[in-house]
């Protein structure tokens, strides 16, 4: 058996590659992933189309990148979840439903952030 370690350099690249694995699986695999990744692509086609200032994509860029982020960590919480009780029990479906929630409550600042930027565009 071999005990020696693979170099920092190797050991980050691995990391990468199972960083990329996660977010293909999360994009082609969990629906509401799949739902945000749309809205997402659907407002960066809105910023080209209403020039948003460079201000306005940072921020948009980092509202999408988070509502994936929490998204995806709310899927791995379910999956922890259900992997350690599959049937039902009350403190599994608090566990997730307070996950669920930090998603919404981020989904909602996104929205209202989204507002903010196109609404004048628009209107």
């Amino acid at each position: 058996m071999n005990n020696q370690k693979d170099p920092f350099l190797v050991n980050r690249l691995k990391s990468i590659k199972y960083a990329f694995k996660g977010a293909y699986l999360l994009v082609t695999t969990e629906n509401s992933i799949k739902v945000q990744f749309s809205i997402g692509v659907l407002l960066t086609i809105l910023g080209f189309y209403y020039d948003i200032s460079a201000t306005e994509w940072m921020i948009q860029t980092l509202c999408i990148a988070l509502i994936l982020a929490i998204e995806g960590m709310n899927t791995a919480i379910e999956e922890i979840a259900d992997f350690i009780h599959p049937e039902f029990h009350p403190k599994i479906g608090l566990i997730k439903d307070l996950a669920a929630g930090a998603v919404f409550l981020f989904a909602v600042a996104a929205a209202i952030v989204g507002c903010i930027i196109y609404y004048p565009k628009i209107f």
